[in-house]
């Protein structure tokens, strides 16, 4: 790493020639490859932008100036240059460097970013923020991986086209996002970018920049030659233009002069300005180019002699897996299903579904509260859709979820991919709202199965319905199967390990620690029964009232934030069915606390959700029930002592 290794701040870029600058990107990504190919994370996205990412840091002063990511996990480039590169190995591991944009880290990070569309308003907030306090810094909004698309960048752009100070937006079009970008706006700028006018652009951008003089000109007037000089006959650029932007692009992204020579120029115009960036995703390494979807955000992989790349597999089948194989078996026996995501067919599972049944799937692109929109009407026109979704981004479409399927009543399926812990993505991406955020909707039920049978039966379930129905399950393999599983019934829990001692009430894949638990507990003679309580809305009331009117400790346990959790929908069942509840423990997600980054198997234990720690929890509870008849006659003796009146001398 000649050049990498002399980078310890973004000014030590200018001391370098541009030749020398190539030369850096290529040992960037030689070190991104290496990293992600030990820990995992986002690869092809991230060799997309390295260029670019040189170019703005040797342009702007981000200690001073804004940069703002959309998306956050194109930033590896970035911490490579801003001081992280001797940290970097340790990306994505317990107290190692994030995965995405992250403040405690470093002065170049503004916020912790993992949903996309975020970046264009909230440079607006920023912009208006310093103008009124009278701060002149400069504002770069980095938009990428097709988060242009999202409704919430629209609503920025709306907003900056009203400014009257410097504001850029760098679209950087690379026509992906997890998967090929969806829509009529992506393939507006892809028949644009795949026609002859493209070169035909890109030739007179060069021609025209090297007539401008860097200095000595007014920039207006060299902005203005620029446009008129690669003016296309068909713009792509209406749309920005009327909302207020001067466009310029779009421009080869990986010629790191040549954007130098453009941000240079339009680093101090003052009017917002987008300058079009044409990348290619996973430029720079040919295996990840030919499968850029592949390779968005890979498992630890390793490159064998001959170029051969080889990811590794998980010890088992996925839940995601399991998914998939599910709903398209099902679907083969119900016309009615339908499915959608947004703008990740992959990471959902549903790349397989759509193979086999291409006209009942579609990929609406990072637009989840359309997706959610698009599925009500489809259940109102008969249809039954699956709306396939990381738990983390349904939160984006809650309004949609209210508005459109609860409040209608409408039976659309919502499939939580990545509920709970999610490992090395951390805290941006843990999915441990959404038992509390859908609990408080009328008509809303909410299951969680066990095992990869209870998947399948739960889907089943939910395609009987004539309501909405959500069904949670994590970033993880699917344990072992507990048996067949038998039919769900509606707020009906099950069985899955006898005892006498203590009740462990488990939601979810929670059941297989809670079992194991269950096993190390009885190394310690304590006789543990294990419940799969199946759903969390509706609670099977039948069920608590029997253990809690038991005498003995209930624990509950999920993967998810105790508040407004599944816990918390036991408690309040119980308080409503009169039940002692002195005996209930809720083990879950802490609520003032954010989890990091780390492998799942940590984060679990971090939480007391994985055996050792329920098990400890249970040990700790019947300690505490062993030894309370004791204490409680200890502090009735001590009360008596204080309350004797003072003999009268």
């Amino acid at each position: 790493m000649k050049w990498l290794n002399t980078i310890r701040q973004p000014e030590d870029l200018r001391k370098l020639s541009m030749e020398q600058l190539n030369e850096l990107a290529a040992e960037i990504r030689q070190r991104i490859i290496e990293v992600v190919g030990k820990n995992g994370g986002h690869l092809a996205s991230n060799l997309g932008v390295t260029e670019l990412t040189l170019a703005l840091h040797y342009c702007f002063d981000f200690r001073r100036d804004r940069l703002l990511w959309d998306v956050g996990h194109q930033c590896y480039p970035h911490k490579l240059l801003s001081g992280r590169h001797e940290r970097f190995d340790s990306l994505r591991k317990a107290g190692g460097v994030s995965g995405f944009p992250e403040p405690a880290e470093s002065e170049y990070d503004l916020f912790k970013v993992g949903h996309a569309g975020t970046a264009i308003a909230t440079a607006v907030g920023l912009a208006r923020g310093d103008q009124a306090l009278g701060l002149d810094r400069r504002i770069v909004a980095l938009v990428g991986d097709a988060s242009i698309v999202n409704g919430l960048s629209f609503e920025g752009l709306n907003q900056a086209g009203l400014l009257n100070r410097q504001f850029l937006v760098v679209l950087n079009d690379n026509n992906w996002g997890i998967a090929p970008t969806q829509g009529a706006m992506a393939e507006y700028l892809a028949k644009f970018r795949t026609s002859t006018l493209y070169e035909e652009v890109k030739q007179r951008a060069q021609r025209v920049l090297s007539c401008v003089p860097l200095v000595g000109k007014p920039v207006a007037g060299a902005i203005g030659a620029i446009r008129d000089g690669i003016k296309a006959t068909v713009s792509p650029h209406q749309i920005f233009e009327q909302m207020g932007f001067m466009c310029v692009g779009p421009v080869q992204g990986h010629d790191v002069a040549h954007l130098i020579e453009l941000l240079q120029l339009l680093g101090g115009v003052q009017h917002p300005v987008l300058l079009h960036v044409h990348t290619n995703k996973g430029q720079g390494a040919d295996f990840a180019t030919a499968e850029p979807g592949r390779f968005h955000s890979p498992r630890p992989f390793y490159i064998e002699s001959g170029g051969k790349v080889t990811i590794q597999k998980g010890s088992g089948k996925s839940w995601t897996a399991a998914f998939s194989d599910a709903l398209t078996e099902l679907a083969a026996e119900d016309d009615r299903i339908f499915a959608l995501t947004a703008g990740m067919p992959d990471g959902t599972g549903l790349d397989k579904f759509a193979k086999a049944y291409p006209k009942r799937f579609l990929d609406v692109g990072i637009a989840e509260s359309a997706a959610v929109d698009m599925a009500a009407g489809m259940a109102r026109a008969g249809l039954r859709p699956i709306v396939a979704v990381y738990s983390t981004f349904l939160q984006r479409a809650f309004d949609q979820v209210f508005q459109e399927a609860s409040l209608q009543g409408l039976p659309v399926i919502f499939c939580m991919d990545r509920a709970g812990l999610v490992g090395g993505d951390g805290a941006v991406h843990h999915g441990f709202l959404d038992v509390s955020y859908l609990r408080g909707l009328p008509g809303m039920i909410l299951v969680a199965p066990a095992d990869e049978p209870e998947l399948k039966a739960a889907l089943r379930f939910a395609l009987r319905q004539n309501q909405p129905v959500a069904i949670r399950y994590p970033r993880a393999d699917v344990p072992e199967p507990m048996g067949e599983a038998p039919p769900f019934e509606l707020g009906q829990s099950r069985l899955a390990h006898p005892g006498r001692d203590v009740t462990i009430l488990a939601y979810g894949a929670t059941v297989s620690h809670a079992l194991d638990a269950a096993e190390l507990l009885a190394t310690d003679h304590v006789s543990a029964q294990v419940i799969n309580a199946r759903f969390a809305k509706p609670v099977d009331t039948r069920m608590l009232a029997n253990v809690l009117s038991a005498g003995h400790p209930v624990i509950t346990v999920e993967d998810h934030s105790l508040a407004g959790g599944f816990g918390s929908a036991v408690l309040e069942a119980a308080q409503e069915l009169r039940l002692p509840t002195e005996h209930i423990l809720r083990l879950g997600m802490p609520v003032d606390r954010f989890i990091p980054q780390g492998t799942r198997a940590g984060q679990l234990a971090e939480c007391g959700i994985d055996a050792a720690g329920i098990a400890a929890a249970v040990q700790q509870e019947l300690e505490q029930l062993r030894t309370a008849p004791a204490r409680a006659v200890a502090e009735r003796n001590v009360s008596t002592l204080h309350v004797s009146p003072t003999p009268p001398e």
